[in-house]
This record gives C-alpha cells, structure tokens and sequence, in this order.
C-alpha cells in the first residue's frame, strides 16, 4: 500500500506496551500468503509449509528447530505428491495444520495458482499454455523419526483441500475441498475415502447472489464420540457420524446470532455465519471458537446443543473503536495452550495516523484485507476467563507484520506464526517468532 508505515511510538497500546517479532528467512523468494499450516510437533520443532503462487514451484514445507535455532527445508510439494512432471498447475499451499498421530504428522494440499473470474479467484478453467488443470489436493504424511513423506491419496474431483480435521485416536481424517465444498472422510488404517457431497449449496464455486457460500475452515472432532462438526455460512452446525458415515443438521442450536453482525450468506467478502477457527478442550467437553469479523469467543456444547458467548477478544483498540476486522474473514491464528490453559489470538488492530482512526474499505469482493491494521496478540485465561491485550507487535526496524492467519506455540516460551516481511526489497511472508509475554 500507499500509506507511510506507521511508527511504534505512534501505534503502541495506550499503556505503551508492545511485543517484537524476530524475521527468519527459510530460502524461498516467491513465498505467499499461508493459512494456518504451523504447529507444533511433540518433538518440540515447529513445522510449517510456504505458500507459492507461481506455476514453476509448489508450496514449500520446511522444520523449525528452536533448540538449533536452525530452519531445515523438507520438500516441494508438488515434489513430494509425485506431479513434477506432470507440467499442470501445481500444489501451491497447505490450508491445514499438521495433525499429528502415532509418530506421523498429517495434512494436505491446495491449490496456489488462481484465474481471477468474475472478480475472485477461482480454480483454473483455463491454464497458461502448455499447463494442465490441477490435479486435486492430496492427503499426506510425514513420520518424525524416519523423516520420510507418504503420499497417502489423491483426493478425486480436481479440487484443494481447504479445510482438514483428524481424529487422532481412530486414525480418521475429515476434510472440505475447494471450491465446491464436498465433505470427505479418509481411513488412515484402511485407506478407505467416502466422498459425502456438497455441504454449502456450489460453496465458492457458486454464483454471487445464488449459489455461493463461503466454506468452514476449521473443523474439529469430539472424541467421545468420533463425531466432526462444521459450519455452514447460513450459520448451520453440522456433525458428521464416521460409523454411519451420515451428516446431520444440529436441530435447536446455530450460529446466526445478534453478537456476529449481520450477513447475506450469498455473497462473498466474509465468512457470513461461519465460525473462523474453533478448537475442541478436553477439560471442559466443549469447543471454543471465534466468530471471523465480530472476534467474538464462544463456547459449543455438541450434546447439549448450546452455544455460549464469552467475550469479544479482538484487539483493546478495535473493542474502544467498535471495529470489526479489516481482514474480511476474520483471523487464522487462534490456539489453545495446554500447559497454562490459555487461547491466544494473533488478531487486527486499527492504525492511527496524526491522531486520527485509519478506516479501511466499505465492502470487499473476496476474503482479503479491507486495509492495513496493527498486528495484536490477545490471550484469553479460560479457567478465569481473563483477557489480556498485551499490544502490538513490530519488526526492529518498525514495520508491521501482517496477513497473519497461522500460530504455533512453542515449548521454549515462543510463540511463532508467518507474516509478510520485506527480504531484499521484495514482500514476501516466512516465519517470525514472539516472545510469550505469559512465560
């Protein structure tokens, strides 16, 4: 953007506290914007996948060793799902984060090169000369021991995969492709695919107006039972039963609710009535989760069917300005810390310049950012249901890390995330890392 880069001193809390964000630079100029493909592995190392644009190379997916303080690339992924040679558009990002079960971390792949149809981007219909359609997401593996990837499955149908869950207990893994939005569900044990069908009338896909809905992209399992649940931009919940292989509406419970704002689930720009990211606790048998634009908290009871609103946990500036996010589908980097029982947020806060609110587009025709806003970290203490704004977060030299829709939470009191960054004169998004300001 146009707009002079705001300062620290102009933008900190009015307590004027603010967090620094330490850039790594893994190797790959032409990394993108990705979407939460960081976690944490229980070896304590920190995987993540770079997303790419170009037509020339895939997604690149790489380890984080903190205890080395040493970046390890582990693959291409067009390389790693076999299609190197296939000269098709490639597989150019993991949507997902690693699940890991039984020494193995799972995920999948999604499209990275896009035709901008109708003013979105969309699945290729027409691929540069001399390029084939891409050839579908697939569902892979990666053991922590031997080090090798398995390439588990092509999922059938030509599409990404934008959302993925996995049940690790039973070894199942669920997942919503993209653009038409088709629940699958995949057997690890028997490799078994069951192909459900379209969850959200034609899902991104679809007509503005008609038949578009924006898809879930976040799921999660409840483990009593092996049910997975998702969302719908209509605001259904909806659960999935892996014996009877069915999909259900929840009946008496949905998520179109006053505190979210109000949306036309047939147009694109926001995640509607989606929840953005939700997470299952063991300790208390319910989700948590966050509504995308409204950054409100919430609690899901799946077998009383109850959805209880706890807090707003945006930014402390966007809560006294009444802002909703100017990222239009609300924020990716919302996880939960076991060991201090906490959830923290990476999310937006507004920028003020010459003491006036910086204000970003009125409306938007797909899920981008309206304009530029701080970056904050917020957690949230469920035992005492606490929330801390502990401000915002800048580079040394000032800049502003944004287009933040992943986290990790580190074992040695880091927090790490991808954000864009400026390399040699270019944009471009690869790992940072914050200190934990809760130990």
């Amino acid at each position: 953007m146009s707009r002079s880069k705001p300062t620290p001193d102009q933008n900190k809390n009015k307590s004027g506290k603010h967090l620094e964000a330490e850039k790594y630079f893994s190797g790959f100029h032409l990394a993108h914007d990705t979407y939460n493909a960081i976690t944490r592995a229980s070896d304590g190392n920190i995987y993540y996948i770079l997303s790419s644009e170009s037509l020339e190379r895939g997604g690149q997916f790489y380890v984080y060793k903190p205890g080395e303080d040493k970046i390890e690339f582990l693959g291409d992924l067009t390389e790693l799902c076999g299609e190197q040679h296939l000269k098709a558009v490639p597989q150019g990002k993991s949507h997902v984060e690693f699940y890991e079960s039984k020494g193995k971390l799972y995920f999948s792949t999604h499209v990275g090169f896009y035709e901008l149809i109708d003013g979105m981007d969309r699945l290729p219909e027409n691929p540069p000369a001399g390029y084939e359609k891409y050839p579908g997401g697939h569902i892979l593996s990666y053991d922590l021991h031997t080090k090798e990837v398995n390439d588990l499955l092509l999922v059938p149908g030509g599409e990404g995969v934008v959302s993925m869950t996995m049940d690790r207990e039973r070894g199942q893994i669920y997942g919503i492709t993209w653009p038409t939005g088709r629940f699958f569900h995949y057997d690890t044990e028997t490799h078994a695919f069951h192909d459900l069908g379209l969850i959200s009338a034609l899902g991104e896909a679809g007509k503005s107006g008609k038949d578009f809905r924006t898809l879930c992209r976040s799921l999660f399992v409840d483990p009593r039972d092996g049910k997975a649940y998702f969302s719908t931009a209509e605001g259904g919940i909806y659960s999935y039963d892996f014996q009877q292989k069915a999909i259900s509406l929840l009946e008496g419970v949905n998520l179109r609710l006053d505190y979210f704002g109000q949306y036309d689930p047939c147009r694109p720009g926001s995640m509607a009535y989606n929840w953005r990211k939700v997470f299952w606790h063991d300790g208390e048998k319910v989700a948590f989760g966050v509504h995308g634009n409204s950054g409100y908290l919430f609690r899901f009871d799946p077998l009383k069917r109850n959805i209880e609103i706890l807090e707003r946990i945006v930014s402390g500036p966007s809560r006294s300005s009444g802002m909703f996010d100017l990222f239009s589908y609300g924020y990716l980097g919302f996880g939960h810390c076991e060991e201090n029982d906490t959830i923290y947020y990476l999310t937006g806060g507004p920028i003020y310049e010459d003491g006036k609110l910086v204000r970003g587009l009125e409306k938007i025709a797909k899920g981008a950012a309206k304009g530029l806003e701080n970056l904050h970290l917020v957690t949230y203490q469920i035992s005492d249901q606490h929330y801390i704004d502990h401000g915002p977060v800048f580079y040394a030299d000032g800049g502003i890390p944004t287009y933040v829709n992943s986290i990790a939470l580190g074992k040695n009191g880091y927090i790490y995330t991808l954000a864009r960054m400026e390399h040699n004169g270019k944009i471009i998004q690869d790992l940072i890392k914050i200190k934990d300001p809760q130990g």
